[in-house]
């Protein structure tokens, strides 16, 4: 019996999803390249004979083909935190300690290796890939949906056991033997090497064609799973799991009950790391229980349940040519080492920063001495030290600098800081550049179109004076400029024009006012609900507002004090950019939950902890991690860890249900 088109098509796919998992997953390939590629091209050619039958989710697709010409920027269900580092047992003991304090039971962890790649958040619907988004800032990142699609060791679909939904985060890299044959390819071909594995990744997978993406010898490893209906409280638990339903899910993760056993695995790894066919940069250490995990909470930064250790930051030693200094936005002086170019780490050192006058005089840092150079974090080139012996015997000691290298005002260093400052901020070019780049950056106005060699160009053109002049612009004022074709000014113009719609707490970020942050701004902007209420607030009553303190409040008065932030203010009223926050989130918002502080914990039937916390945020309320005598109420849910029980008890804090905390709201 001969097999119809559709039928022929759902074997085929089938079967070369068993391949795939065979070979990516399982290193046990079953078929030769040969066969597998005679399936593949089956199956291209069936469905593009018959279109009626197209899945994205089909193997087929993992060839890519789609161009984006933009990523789009989504929210984050939940924050992709970065983790603390730590860099001696020291630490780790130290980071013991803190969990011994929270929980009082008995807990175990889990021990990873620490890829050096980029990092991706999986979400699957139905066992289908959904969408998948880069970490980005943590609270959102782009989707690069089309990208992860082509690559091979990322299942499409899952096997019958997945949960409906979840969330699965994990990092995709390069091993070096990709790397290597890709680089060879491209000096082959007369292209540029890449410097490092971790760059290329990150590279391809912003680049805009999945085709050239599904040529690259990307992979990844999946390490967090997330979700509501999971069976299991146990992290290591989930990821087996995870690895039943088809995910490619690291060997070398191992578990122990004591610090000791920590830190077995890390000595371990840090000579063995060598012989890995793939670059790590460290390990991850994770308290293994997710209640445990809610019970300690997370910092504003971090997870207080997780840890990276870094290993030991490879160093070599170059000559510091010249010391030169920049000039940022808010007037800091920041000398600079210029370096005799050398390879570190992946990448090729030219600079890297002394930070202020007093390290300068901490290394006795001199031009013409050979230093030691090592990356912090192995990302940020900094000197460590000076090989004295082979310095110059006429070398002298470096006399910071008096006045602003680019125009030449007076210095001047506030009495408890280490910066030197440039006040003359109206009229020095690095610091109104540098400002109106600040304005435009992708946590506060994301103007699609405009970056900071467009920023440059206007500059230096006359066309920007402040943030304001932005608005003001338009297609025929920019297209005289060097490089600005009619589709690039069309676009800044848009983007710019967009930017109007963007919420106003993201809009008193971009005003730039010292100490005021992305989380400083939000709670400004809910509080005061518009621009003109917030310069009327005098000292006292800033102070009042949740987090707010004396540095933040002085720094905001003296901000609203001068006429010329006066005159740009006017201006962006006029430009009719977003100063208040909009009726329709007002109309949601109530003063309900004012004054109160809530721990959530354990899981709920009838909303998730995020929508738990966003109602008391809507409410006027406040999410604290850890229980408190400041806290007012416990929202516990089932399977809600015992110690936060017995704490809050201790505490003599209420304890509430879900049932109940919804009847607050009424």
């Amino acid at each position: 019996m001969q097999m119809d088109s559709k039928s022929k098509i759902d074997l085929l796919r089938n079967e070369i999803n068993a391949h795939n998992h065979a070979y990516y997953l399982l290193d046990k390939p079953v078929v030769s390249d040969f066969e597998f590629d005679g399936m593949l091209a089956e199956l291209i050619q069936l469905e593009k004979a018959h279109p009626a039958y197209f899945d994205a989710n089909s193997p087929s697709q993992r060839v890519g083909g789609s161009v984006n010409k933009n990523f789009e920027t989504v929210p984050h269900k939940r924050a992709m935190l970065s983790l603390g580092n730590t860099y001696s047992e020291e630490d780790l003991r130290d980071f013991d300690k803190r969990v011994q304090k929270t929980i009082t039971e008995t807990y175990a962890y889990v021990c990873e290796l620490k890829y050096d790649g980029v990092s991706i958040s999986l979400h699957y619907e139905n066992g289908v890939l959904k969408q998948a988004l880069t970490r980005g800032d943590g609270s959102q990142g782009d989707d690069v949906t089309a990208n992860v699609r082509t690559v091979k060791s990322i299942p499409l679909k899952l096997q019958d056991n997945s949960p409906s939904a979840f969330e699965i985060r994990g990092e995709i890299f390069m091993p070096h033997k990709g790397f290597e044959l890709m680089n060879a390819a491209r000096v082959e071909a007369g292209d540029v090497a890449f410097a490092n594995p971790r760059n290329a990744t990150s590279g391809t997978l912003k680049m805009q064609d999945s085709a050239v993406v599904a040529s690259r010898p990307l992979d990844c490893f999946l390490y967090h799973v997330l979700g509501e209906s999971l069976k299991t409280d146990s992290h290591y638990a989930k990821l087996q799991e995870a690895k039943s339903w088809g995910f490619k899910i690291p060997s070398e993760s191992r578990t122990y009950d004591s610090i000791e056993g920590v830190l077995s695995f890390v000595n371990y790894w840090e000579t063995a790391r060598k012989n890995l066919p793939y670059d790590i940069d460290g390990i991850v250490i994770k308290v293994d229980s997710s209640m445990q995990q809610e019970e300690l909470g997370f910092t504003a930064k971090s997870p207080r349940w997780a840890i990276s250790y870094k290993f030991k930051a490879e160093q070599v030693s170059t000559l510091l040519n010249k010391i030169t200094y920049q000039v940022g936005r808010t007037g800091a002086i920041t000398p600079v080492a210029n370096l005799k170019p050398v390879q570190l780490a992946g990448t090729v050192v030219k600079r890297a920063s002394l930070h202020n006058a007093a390290q300068i005089a901490k290394l006795d840092v001199r031009e013409g001495d050979t230093v030691f150079v090592e990356k912090g974090g192995e990302i940020i080139p900094k000197i460590v030290g000076v090989v004295l012996k082979e310095r110059d015997l006429f070398s002298v000691p470096i006399q910071y600098i008096t006045h602003c290298p680019e125009c030449d005002s007076a210095l001047v260093r506030n009495e408890g800081e280490a910066q030197h400052y440039c006040l003359n901020e109206r009229a020095c070019p690095p610091q109104i550049k540098g400002k109106i780049e600040h304005f435009i950056s992708r946590k506060a106005m994301n103007i699609d179109g405009v970056g900071t060699e467009t920023i440059d160009q206007f500059f230096k053109a006359g066309l920007l004076t402040n943030v304001a002049d932005l608005y003001f612009l338009t297609e025929q004022d920019i297209l005289p400029l060097d490089r600005m074709a009619e589709k690039s000014a069309r676009k800044a113009i848009t983007g710019i024009r967009n930017s109007k719609n963007i919420p106003f707490e993201r809009v008193l970020f971009g005003l730039g006012i010292r100490f005021v942050g992305v989380t400083v701004a939000k709670k400004l902007a809910y509080h005061y609900q518009n621009l003109d209420n917030l310069q009327k607030a005098d000292f006292e009553d800033l102070i009042k507002v949740d987090e707010i303190g004396d540095r933040i409040a002085q720094s905001l008065i003296l901000w609203f004090k001068d006429p010329e932030n006066n005159v740009l203010i006017n201006l962006l009223k006029q430009a009719k950019v977003k100063l208040q926050i909009d009726a329709r989130i007002l109309a949601d918002r109530t003063h309900i939950l004012q004054g109160k502080s809530f721990v959530i914990s354990g899981v709920f039937k009838e909303h998730s902890r995020d929508e738990l916390k966003k109602l008391i945020e809507q409410n006027g309320g406040k999410n604290t991690s850890s229980i408190s005598k400041k806290t007012t109420y416990l929202v516990a849910g089932d399977n809600m860890g015992p110690s936060k029980r017995e704490k809050a008890t201790l505490l003599e804090v209420s304890i509430i249900s879900e049932t109940e905390f919804i009847a607050l709201l009424q």
